[in-house]
């Protein structure tokens, strides 16, 4: 057996074996949009069909500015779908201009200043003993767990999501896109 075929078998037998999360390639597709590392958070969110909801949200709480500076930031990112498993009603109520503050702090649950970034993660939660918790720009803390080839996220309530793409690089930070709505 030639030794470079030899060390492609051993190379997919470990990447196989790994334990593996969804890491995003270099311009990733999510929502059926490339997503540019050149471009800010929501420069690239607004092209994103499954975040069409976040999106809306992040406009009626006016974050779009602050999402567009400098951060860094880390986004964990519901869902189109993410929003639709909420109780019926409760995005349009979210939506609302007299639930301004309300959407703020939802939204605001969902970002942790810095890059954070699926490796900083899987780090930390080897470094401590299963769990890795980062404290969000509202206040609260979402914590993250190994769960089979991938990683879940827990909110303060203990309702919890998947990462289903992480390391979504941005200008500005970084999204990790999450099938669940986490709630402070």
């Amino acid at each position: 057996m030639n030794r470079t075929f030899r060390a492609a078998i051993v190379a997919t037998a470990i990447a196989v074996s790994a334990p593996t999360l969804v890491v995003a390639a270099t311009n990733p597709m999510v929502g059926g949009a490339a997503m540019y590392a050149n471009k800010t958070i929501v420069e690239n969110a607004v092209n994103s069909k499954d975040h069409t909801t976040l999106v809306a949200a992040v406009k009626a709480a006016g974050l779009v500015e602050t999402l567009s500076g400098p951060g860094p930031f880390t986004v964990f990112a519901p869902t189109n779908a993410a929003f639709a498993k909420l109780p019926a009603g409760t995005v349009d109520t979210l939506l609302k201009p007299e639930n301004k503050a309300q959407l703020t702090s939802v939204l605001t649950y969902h970002v942790v200043p810095g890059k954070v970034t699926a490796q900083d993660i899987a780090a930390k939660i080897k470094a401590n003993m299963g769990k890795a918790t980062y404290a969000t720009v509202q206040g609260g803390s979402l914590t993250f767990m190994k769960s089979g080839k991938g990683y879940t996220v827990a909110d303060d309530k203990g309702h919890t999501g998947k990462i289903t793409i992480a390391n979504v690089m941005q200008s500005n930070g970084v999204i990790h896109v999450i099938d669940t709505v986490m709630l402070p």
